[in-house]
């Protein structure tokens, strides 16, 4: 059986506040970064998942360390839930995710960009092409 979950930690970057959402399945990880503004109530946060988590365009899958699925005394759990809340930052997997998906965006602006630039210099060889063709039509 497929085990798959979803971490989202909500922590503030001067001047804003965001939330980093990690998505965990099999032994992949995806991670994306949202920009909340001012500090994020439970309540708007929580709303916040039900009607745009499925919007959200996660990073490409990176591979992550396997957990084992050892059953986990229930206090043990408790103290490490109350760990990870405490703990400030994210973690280094989604971090590197993030640089990840920010690094794949620019490569994919750097690449429209330079596509772009040659169909200008397209248009305006044929532009060229043309103006020479119209001035020797006459002889």
């Amino acid at each position: 059986m497929e085990k798959i979950s979803a971490t989202l930690t909500v922590l503030f970057e001067n001047p804003f506040w965001v939330g980093v959402f990690e998505r965990r399945y099999a032994d992949k990880i995806e991670v994306t970064k949202v920009t909340f503004g001012k500090e994020p109530k439970d309540y708007e946060v929580y709303d916040f998942v039900l009607t745009e988590y499925h919007h959200l365009k996660f990073s490409s899958t990176i591979a992550a360390e396997v957990v084992s699925a050892r059953r986990i005394n229930p206090k043990r759990l408790q103290k490490l839930a109350k760990k990870q809340v405490s703990e400030v930052g994210i973690g280094t997997k989604a971090q590197q995710a993030l640089k990840l998906q920010q690094e794949e965006g620019k490569l994919q602006c750097k690449k429209s960009s330079r596509e772009q630039r040659e169909a200008e210099k397209q248009k305006q060889f044929e532009l060229r092409q043309k103006k020479r063709h119209e001035k020797h039509r006459g002889h």
